[in-house]
């Protein structure tokens, strides 16, 4: 098996070359079973002690240093026996009780390290000490040899012989610690087996025996017959012990096992992960945790939950009392570590102290609360930011902006239309247009750009920019590629505001952008306007009569005033019409043209409407006389579901009959929705209450409108009315009207009568009444009392009319 290399400088080395050439094949045979039983055993024991807790670790690993370091010394000096077996040797004490000691110390150190979880490369580093211990072995027993001659080596091949031990070496350590087939272990003993032959049989051939006569040999030492009994009886000793120590161990391991599995089945009956451990190795896991290690139950089984989950981790879990769970990393099989929840508890099993861990997955959750933080700051429906994210977003870019003396504009996008979408196509079809609309505009915008959906159909824009055309341009840009998706439906209306030319402040630039919006709706729809200064004192002065007239209810600000409605030939009180009226504190009497729009805009009309709607029936019924009560009506209220009912609630509770109630609705409300409003109109009609066109003719399609609608009453816009009995094409217009009504079966009342002229042209054309200023002027009913409660009132007619 050994080869020893020998320098030829006269014809005694030929006969040692020639005697080196010789070996004892039984020898060689023993030293080679030696050597392939110790690395099989050196293996078998080290996966035995990873698998163990630490003090059982330890033992296992002295055990199996004693047995790999033995086997490895037998090897070396069976297999120099072999060689040396035709030469005269001897073998020196000392050198031959180092050599021994070298390589159990040296195996023993590099088995411990390759076993240290948390160290980086401990299988390469290991092995390398393990390597190291097969060389000081060798030569250390090549100093122990005697033989007559002196040693010469050549350096490369000892290097070469030194680097082979502990590649091999490392490399059967890395598959040894590897979990799983048996097939590892074999191959690890066998990389190990090639470590310490390879290593050997370099090193002989490295080796030059040059003879020197009469050479002096050792005063103490042991001759070979001796030498091969010694290494025989520890070989065997050492072997038939690590033999056995396995076969008892393996044994307990089998009686652990059935153990394990009971174990393994109570543990899979729970929903958690459950993994219970000896120190730090896991005797038993449950299949939910199986699921998220990612790792096969019997490759789990033997190896250390520290290397799952950090030291630190586990410790804390031990510690917290009452069942806080720790929070923390595990190392997945993928190499992606996984958030879990860790909580620990002490148990008795087997008779021996335990730790039970459970380990909740977090991802779940974690997926949960990255949404959760994902839509507080987003819009679920279109996924771009929120108000509040806006907001933020707004702050930060106009404190950059105000650091670099720059300027920014803010966009508020409205859709035009969009009540109407949602009406015809449903909620589901709006929102199909609210994203459309997110993903059109968002894809004209860049990085330094930002775009939030407000709330319901109100968008911002947030858009950094050198000049204001650069917003106008933008603006441009998103109305056209709005009109080109058709898809959407719906047109925008864009207000813009400047930063810090308008505001400098976060609200008031929102408010500046919201001013020119309604402006742009006001003016055009689907356009853009630009925010003006004079624009915010008028919104301003809007917003607070807005917000008066929402308390004006509550605080008695409101009232009722009656006009009368008089017959145009006899003069007398056919009914009331009544009017509303606000008297502020601090305005003082606010005209309605100014508060009935901006209540119909914000809705208040609808309580407004209702409260009016009320306290007009409740006055019409105290009456002695059953006169007529008109009651102004807004498009808005007849365009709000219930309204028909809240009408019919209002007679029943009041207690006036539907006939003396007349319903007066401009032209105009009919436009919006003219299917929904036939319908109120013929509903309120079916009630007996009356149905009066106010206003004619300064609306849209009146005559349409006629035929269209159940109107029984025309009135006839003051406009018309006045100076009539001095204009000829006034006086044509009304001539018009009423010979239309005659035509029509239709009264006509005639408003805004002021003057005697007026009203006597009137009566030439056979009007059928009137009411104005010259009949009566609005005011409390208690001034109409005798016409309420006593003989209705007679107008006093001019005498030329009479």
């Amino acid at each position: 098996m050994v080869r020893p290399v020998v320098v030829r400088t006269f014809d005694m080395l030929s006969v040692l070359g020639c005697l080196a050439d010789q070996h004892d094949p039984l020898l060689v045979a023993v030293a080679s079973v030696i050597c392939a039983l110790s690395a099989v055993t050196v293996i078998g024991l080290l996966r035995h002690a990873q698998a163990s807790d630490d003090r059982g670790r330890s033992f296992w690993l002295a055990v199996a240093a004693l047995a790999g370091g033995s086997g490895i010394w037998a090897t070396h000096f069976v297999a120099l026996m072999a060689n040396a077996s035709a030469l005269s040797s001897t073998y020196a004490i000392v050198p031959t009780a180092a050599s021994l000691v070298f390589a159990v110390a040296l195996t023993w150190a590099g088995l411990t390290i390759a076993l240290i979880s948390d160290l980086r490369g401990r299988a390469w580093i290991g092995g390398t000490i393990l390597g190291a211990g097969i060389a000081a072995m060798h030569f250390a027993g090549m100093v122990a040899f005697e033989i007559g001659g002196r040693f010469s080596w050549s350096a490369d091949l000892v290097a070469v012989s030194i680097a082979a031990g502990m590649v091999f070496s490392s490399l059967s350590l890395s598959l040894a610690l590897r979990r799983g087939a048996v097939t590892f272990q074999l191959a690890s003993a066998g990389l190990l087996v090639c470590a310490i032959c390879g290593h050997h049989v370099t090193a002989m051939t490295a080796l030059a025996i040059v003879p020197v006569a009469d050479l002096a040999g050792p005063t103490a030492a042991i001759q070979p017959e001796w030498m091969a009994a010694a290494v025989a009886v520890i070989s065997a000793m050492v072997l038939a012990m690590a033999c056995a120590a396995l076969t008892l161990d393996i044994r307990d391991r089998r009686q652990a096992g059935l153990q394990g599995e009971r174990l393994r089945s109570l543990a899979n009956a729970a929903v958690e992960s459950l993994v219970i451990c000896r120190g730090d190795v896991i005797v038993s896991a449950n299949d939910s945790f199986v699921a998220i290690a990612g790792v096969d139950a019997d490759r789990l089984v033997g190896s250390h939950l520290s290397e799952l989950l950090p030291s630190d981790a586990i410790h804390l879990a031990l510690d917290r009392s009452g069942g806080t769970p720790v929070e923390a990393r595990m190392r997945g099989a993928d190499g992606h570590d996984i958030p879990v929840a860790l909580v620990g508890r002490g148990l008795d099993y087997a008779g021996e102290p335990h730790v039970a861990f459970s380990i909740g997955d977090l991802r779940a959750r974690h997926r949960a609360e990255r949404r959760i933080e994902f839509l507080a700051h987003h819009d679920a429906l279109t996924g771009l930011p929120n108000r509040t994210r806006f907001h933020a977003r707004l702050d930060q870019d106009m404190r950059v902006a105000d650091a670099l003396c720059g300027r920014l504009a803010v966009l508020s996008l409205d859709l035009d239309g969009f009540k109407e979408i949602n009406d015809l196509f449903g909620q589901a079809g709006g929102d199909a247009v609210l994203r459309r609309v997110a993903t059109v505009v968002s894809g004209l915008l860049d990085g330094a750009m930002t775009m939030g959906r407000l709330g319901g159909d109100e968008f911002g824009i947030i858009c950094p920019c050198h000049q204001a055309v650069a917003a106008g341009r933008l603006a441009e840009r998103i109305m056209a590629a709005l009109r080109q998706t058709k898809c959407t439906g719906a047109n925008a209306s864009i207000g813009i505001a400047l930063f810090p030319d308008d505001a400098t402040g976060r609200e008031d630039l929102m408010n500046a952008a919201a001013t020119a919006l309604s402006r742009a709706k006001a003016q055009a729809r689907g356009g853009y306007r630009f925010f003006e200064a004079q624009m915010g004192s008028e919104v301003r002065e809007r917003r607070s009569i807005e917000h008066d007239l929402r308390h004006a209810i509550a605080r008695g600000e409101l009232r009722v005033v009656y006009q009368p409605q008089t017959d145009v030939q006899t003069g007398v009180t056919t009914g009331f019409e009544a009017l509303l009226r606000w008297v502020h504190p601090e305005r003082g009497t606010v005209s309605p043209g100014i508060f009935i729009p901006i209540a119909e805009e914000c809705a208040i009309i609808l309580e407004i409407g209702d409260w009016v709607l009320r306290e007009a029936c409740r006055e019409a019924a105290r009456w002695t006389n059953p006169l007529g009560i008109a009651v102004n009506v807004s498009g808005v209220q007849i365009h709000t579901p219930g309204f028909v009912g809240s009408v019919r609630e209002i007679l029943a509770e009041a207690g006036l009959d539907p006939a003396r109630l007349e319903i007066e609705i401009t032209e105009t409300a009919l436009i919006r929705d003219p299917a929904h409003a036939l319908s109120a109109l013929l509903e309120l009609k079916a009630l007996g209450i009356g149905i009066a066109m106010d206003d004619f003719g300064t609306g849209y399609s009146s005559l349409s409108n006629l035929r269209s609608f159940p109107f029984g009453k025309i009135k006839i816009d003051r406009s018309f009315i006045h100076g009539v009995d001095l204009n000829r094409q006034a006086a044509a217009i009304v001539r018009s009207v009423l010979g239309l009504g005659r035509g029509l079966g239709l009264p006509v009342l005639a408003e805004g009568v002021e003057t005697a002229g007026e009203l006597r042209f009137l009566q030439a054309e056979n009007c059928d009444s009137a009411q104005g200023y010259l009949m009566g002027r609005p005011g409390e009913i208690a001034l109409f009392s005798e016409a309420t409660h006593g003989t209705p009132e007679r107008t006093e007619i001019p005498a030329k009319a009479a």
